[in-house]
């Protein structure tokens, strides 16, 4: 058993239990949450075959979960038809973040000025939960913290396209950016900092400090990784 079907073990068993949703969303969202959770390496061979078995389910919606999660930057196919954990070059991640600065703290600003009370509640929460996990080292915990945050985000931003660019950058450099925070103490802890500006100037209605919280995030973000890339 490789590391993906153990991480998908420790999740709900039988997805033919849940009747109220279809197979193919439920299987996105597992998978989704193990690409980006349980520290797959880059160009790892997925399996339909295997993923189906793992997940209780026939291949059709694991195949299905697979396109999306390929639209969106998770997975790749390859020639010959290969399925794989996304391999992106330096290059490519440094474009991504270039893009992110642009993009994401004029998102935070528009999201600023909708967002409701229980969403802004849930930001806090987001980041009550990375505070908790930081000081108890638990990574995984801290990065599904982080994904819920930023999900809160992209999904309330009325501008629909602009937080689908947004949530589609942060896939492409999802898997290097948590190994950065995550082999980095002192990086983590910065980064649960960050957010919390971010979510404080959120809670008081600031949408220019909550952008300029946001750069700052993603600036730090870019060193971070620009360092780890040149120097390994």
């Amino acid at each position: 058993m490789d590391k993906l079907e153990r991480f998908l073990a420790t999740q709900p068993a039988d997805l033919t239990q849940d009747s109220s949703r279809l197979r193919r969303e439920i299987a996105y969202e597992r998978l989704k949450d193990a690409l980006q959770h349980a520290d797959l390496e880059p160009g790892q061979v997925l399996s339909e075959t295997r993923l189906s078995e793992s997940l209780g389910i026939s291949r059709t919606p694991v195949r299905e979960a697979l396109r999306q999660l390929t639209q969106e930057g998770l997975v790749q196919v390859i020639p010959g038809r290969a399925i794989t954990v996304a391999v992106h070059s330096v290059r490519a991640i440094l474009d991504v973040v270039h893009i992110r600065l642009m993009l994401e703290p004029e998102l935070v600003r528009l999201s600023t000025e909708t967002l409701s009370t229980i969403e802004i509640e849930k930001l806090d929460g987001a980041v009550r939960d990375m505070e908790e996990a930081c000081d108890h080292e638990d990574q995984t915990s801290w990065s599904r913290a982080d994904t819920r945050f930023h999900e809160i985000l992209g999904e309330s931003c009325p501008n629909q396209l602009l937080g689908e660019i947004v949530t589609q950058m942060r896939n492409r450099a999802h898997h290097l950016a948590n190994i950065d925070s995550q082999t980095n103490p002192a990086r983590l802890r910065a980064c649960t900092v960050e957010h919390r500006a971010i979510v404080n100037s959120i809670a008081n209605r600031d949408g220019q400090a909550a952008s300029k919280a946001t750069r700052t995030h993603i600036e730090k973000l870019r060193e971070s990784l620009f360092s780890r890339l040149s120097y390994g």
